[in-house]
């Protein structure tokens, strides 16, 4: 599969079950980061905030993943993150069972606060 050139084909290629819980999220998070602009990075979505890199999200073949580029959001929301399997970059969920909008709004919020307390300094 060639690299996707916008979000739009990246999810167009997708099968309808990762399709439908990626373009949920994707709607979450611009609802949660209205100012952030949509990208590719590293060959899949991501939304960035004044430059700077906010979240990016992908599908995989047994799973989809919300990558908040911070350790430190994923260590804060730990309790909440419990029922996914989470690394050290990514919470891990299947596309039937998507990430409720409400922890998404929490984990973008966080890295919009984190993201700003970086250009201040």
């Amino acid at each position: 599969m060639a690299a996707p050139t916008s979000v739009e084909d990246y999810l167009a290629a997708l099968p309808e079950g990762s399709r439908a819980a990626l373009e949920k999220l994707r709607k979450t998070i611009k609802a949660a980061a209205p100012e952030a602009t949509e990208t590719i990075s590293y060959q899949m979505p991501a939304f960035k905030d004044h430059g700077r890199l906010l979240v990016a999200y992908a599908a995989f073949k047994h799973h989809c993943s919300l990558f908040p580029a911070s350790g430190a959001v994923i260590e804060a929301l730990g309790e909440e993150l419990r029922p996914y399997f989470t690394g050290k970059g990514t919470i891990r969920f299947h596309g039937d069972k998507p990430l409720p909008a409400a922890l998404v709004e929490k984990v973008v919020k966080a890295r919009l606060e984190e993201n700003a307390a970086r250009s201040r300094r």
